[in-house]
């Protein structure tokens, strides 16, 4: 499988992740930052706007799905149709 196709599996895989709910950002940085520059899965889905970062009172920085990462993910889900 080709590295790009890799990070395009694991993006998905970390949308999955965020649809449960919102998460702290040191938890998403802790689970999904790497330094390894084959797989920037965080990276790539910040710079596509697939997610947003926002401060909730009493827990911090938060990190949720924007409506770019919700609509890429349901478009992961769709079954592809074969011609």
């Amino acid at each position: 499988m080709p590295e790009a196709d890799t990070v395009e599996v694991l993006v998905v895989d970390l949308l999955e992740w965020l649809d449960a709910g919102p998460r702290r950002y040191d938890e998403v940085l802790e689970s999904w930052r790497t330094s390894c520059p084959r797989l920037p899965v965080w990276e790539t889905a910040v710079q596509r706007g697939y997610v947003v970062r926002h401060q909730v009172p009493g827990e911090g920085q938060v990190i949720s799905l924007s409506p770019g990462g919700a609509a890429h993910l349901d478009a992961q889900r769709q079954p592809s149709r074969a011609p």
